[in-house]
């Protein structure tokens, strides 16, 4: 009766494993298990394996647990073959492991890069040294075609291959073929009255061909883009009054020959509403009449999401900077549907009102704590105010040291009315390491190089030695500024340098200068965003005279040797939002230098320098930048030294014009001798490169019309022509390029005059570089 008992057990255990898939092998009678072994591993652990073993040594067990053994190893994937036998004591578990991936091949894919198809496998499950499970077949080429779906490539052919290799690998191999790109042939809008179809489609980034396609990539189908152009379409009719307005659906549909796509959008405009009333409610913790001038709607007007969504922005910055930093400012409609009409509520929930317990710096690991504590101006233990750390941002900004800076303020842990203030920045070489070539047919190839450094030793001092060995020009300059002298923002500069210049290389005219000087500068602060400086400056000239008429004119009457004594005063407005490729605010500069009475040489000068940048969208920004300058003699010296004179043209002037080659030149040799007033400026339209990633932090491109030349009003007869004639001013237009690349900076253009005359010295293509540190 027993026999028949255990064979029944017996029975029982061969159809749960047939029922699984395995091979039935009997344990016999229950039994304590003094060893476990397991056979058939190549590289996986054996440890590995107890790990997912239901018993250890020591379980007593019989045959009902070969199933629950069979079916964990199963489940891990490694294994193609599970059995359990019983050697005496011993549990024996005999396997057959799964074959390994050693390497995956993908052949004929241009559009999307192997590493992004590889990441897509990986997330599915397929990976180079894991165990290859036949499963995923069929998933591969779904994974593939999902990717270049994404990318508009539906004619994409996928045959994926695994061939087996020795010591239980495989090898999988992926061959595309990635068709045509489908491209957007219409896209038609149903439903709408108030507005027509192109109107609409402005608001759209895609679109079907046009001639910016190859750069905008306007006319190529992508969901995520489709979904932001859906909302940007709500946005607008919201933005209109159209409260009930509503997409009621979407339908895309691509040809037979998977080349063109179609898209149809249904919508329901609804009516037009108009602003009833405009409230406030809750528990405004300012004087109403500070917020009621931040809500830019009006009773009559049409109703507006975007006014209504900027207003409460608005309201909330005005409670941050009261220390409300958690405050929740809600638009509540109320809709009275029969008469067109709606009922603005601002609701308040200003929260408690917080202040900092600490500010925290991380990421700056050269530059000093105090360096960016000093530019801080949200403080410890004050209430906390969104305006002052937005304000503080700036300045680290400003600063150029850092290529990226973000504030967080978390809340403390236990204590709702404090925060942190947590500074993260990306530092930056601060050191560069200048280099500048260019070419023309008269100089051929120039350089020049300086060597600086911003931020010395993480002090925020700048360090610079200058040396200039073109043709032209040799300079030996060293400066060294403290930005904080004092603790309240007072900087000291001093400036050492010696230039020698050779005019008949630098713009062909025959004399030439030897320069030493010597200076002390003090910069005082009035806001957070300007400052007045001044100082005094030593400088001592010999001037050689070669066969120029107006040079040798100039000793007869002046002398060759000079010592002259400057006083020098300045101002300084700065409110870009950063230093390097700013998208928003103004930078400009005012500058008068005199030599004082008793010097050699009694002249003034006055420059005034400024920069626009206005923000026209996200990817946008318009630059708008001039240049003035004048200066002249007064006492015993008739007119400003005519080798003090500005220059124009080149790269940071007029470009499409050799530097420094326009305006007046000398009789008789018609060399450029420049003039006593300048006027330059121009229009640049920047904006970032096509392809995507961080790539807009460091490149920029550009499309840009300059403007400029310089005049002489001065005495002389001896250079023509003279007096201010705007008639003169010259134009070039073209195209710009900025890298701030690994091993320097990198500017390059390409300008086409637009008004040359005679005698003008054109040069299309001009670029620099340098190298960071």
């Amino acid at each position: 009766m027993s026999h028949c008992r255990c064979c029944a057990r017996r029975l029982r255990s061969a159809l749960a494993a047939a029922l699984l898939g395995t091979p039935f092998l009997a344990l016999a009678e229950p039994f304590q298990i003094a060893d476990i072994r397991v056979d058939g591993l190549q590289r996986i652990a054996a440890g590995t394996v107890f790990n997912y073993l239901p018993v250890q040594v020591g379980d007593t067990v019989g045959d009902g647990v070969s199933a629950e053994i069979i079916r964990s190893l199963f489940a891990t994937g490694f294994f193609s073959d599970v059995a359990v036998e019983r050697e005496g004591d011993v549990l024996v578990v005999a396997v057959r492991e799964r074959p390994a991936v050693a390497q995956i091949d993908i052949s004929g894919n241009r559009l999307l890069k192997t590493d992004a198809l590889k990441q897509g496998l990986t997330e599915i499950g397929l990976e180079e040294g894991r165990v290859f499970n036949p499963a995923v077949l069929d998933r591969i080429e779904q994974e593939v075609q999902r990717q270049y779906f994404a990318a508009g490539k539906y004619g994409v052919g996928i045959e994926s291959t695994v061939s087996p290799l020795e010591r239980n690998r495989v090898a999988v191999r992926i061959d595309i073929n990635e068709g045509l790109t489908a491209r957007i042939r219409q896209i038609n809008i149903v439903g709408n009255q108030a507005f027509t179809n192109r109107e609409l489609l402005r608001e759209f980034s895609l679109g079907t061909s046009r001639w910016h396609s190859f750069y905008s990539r306007n006319d190529r189908y992508s969901k995520p883009k489709l979904a932001g152009d859906l909302e940007a379409l709500r946005s607008f009719y919201l933005d209109r009054g159209f409260i009930n307005f509503e997409i009621t659906s979407t339908q895309v549909s691509i040809s037979p020959d998977r080349n063109d796509i179609y898209i149809t959008i249904v919508i329901d405009e609804g009516e037009v509403f108009r602003v009833s009333d405009i409230r406030l409610a809750g528990e405004p913790p300012v004087p109403t009449t500070e917020i009621f001038p931040l809500i830019h709607l009006s009773r009559g007007e049409v109703f507006s999401r975007k006014a209504a969504a900027e207003s409460a922005e608005r309201i909330s910055e005005l409670l941050g900077s009261a220390g409300y930093a958690f405050a929740n400012v809600n638009t509540v409609p109320e809709l009275d549907a029969e008469n067109q009409l709606v009922a603005i509520t601002f609701f308040i929930d200003p929260g408690q009102r917080v202040y900092v317990r600490r500010i925290q710096m991380r990421g700056n690991t050269r530059t000093r704590d105090e360096v960016l504590r000093r530019e801080m101006r949200q403080l410890e233990t004050a209430w906390f105010s969104t305006e002052l750390v937005k304000r503080s941002r700036e300045r680290l900004q400003r600063l150029g040291f850092f290529e990226q800076v973000n504030i967080e303020t978390p809340a403390v842990p236990g204590s709702p009315d404090q925060v942190d203030v947590v500074v993260s920045v990306r530092e930056q070489p601060s050191g560069n390491l200048m280099a500048g070539i260019g070419y023309s047919q008269a100089q051929g190839v120039l350089f020049n190089a300086s060597i600086s450094q911003n931020n010395f030793l993480g002090t925020g001092k700048r360090l610079s030695l200058a040396f200039n060995t073109s043709r032209d020009t040799q300079l030996y300059q060293l400066s060294y500024t403290n930005p904080y002298f004092t603790v309240d923002g007072i900087s000291r500069s001093f400036d050492l340098s010696y230039r020698t210049t050779d005019f008949d290389r630098f713009v062909g005219a025959d004399y030439s200068t030897d320069v030493g000087r010597a200076a002390i500068n003090f910069s005082v602060p009035i806001s957070d965003t300007s400052n007045f400086g001044f100082g005094a400056a030593y400088q001592y000239t010999h001037f050689f005279a070669g066969i120029s008429p107006l040079a040798q004119q100039f000793v007869i009457d002046n002398g060759s040797q000079f010592n002259d004594f400057f006083i020098t005063l300045s101002y300084t407005k700065d409110t870009r939002d950063t230093a390097l490729f700013p998208s928003r605010g103004t930078w400009q500069r005012l500058v008068g230098e005199l030599a004082v009475p008793g010097s050699d040489l009694q002249y003034y000068r006055l420059a005034w320098r400024g920069r626009q940048y206005v923000p026209l969208t996200d990817r946008y920004t318009l630059s708008l930048r001039a240049d003035v300058g004048y200066g002249d003699g007064y006492g015993s010296t008739t007119d400003m030294p005519f080798f003090e004179n500005y220059f124009a043209g080149g790269p940071a002037s007029v470009r499409g014009f050799q530097a420094n080659t326009l305006g007046p030149r000398e009789r008789f040799l018609n060399d450029p001798v420049g003039g006593n007033t300048k006027v330059t400026g121009g229009v640049d339209l920047l904006f970032p490169p096509p392809f995507a990633g961080d790539a807009w932090r460091t490149v920029r491109l550009g499309a840009f019309l300059d403007f400029g030349n310089v005049w002489w009003t001065g005495s002389s007869r001896l250079v023509e022509p003279t007096g201010l004639d705007l008639g003169e001013i010259r134009y070039s237009a073209g195209l710009s390029f900025a890298w701030l690349s690994p091993v320097g900076a990198l500017t390059l253009s390409v300008a086409q005059p637009l008004n040359a005359k005679d005698g003008d010295d054109e040069q299309m293509f001009q670029f620099s570089f340098g190298q960071a540190f």
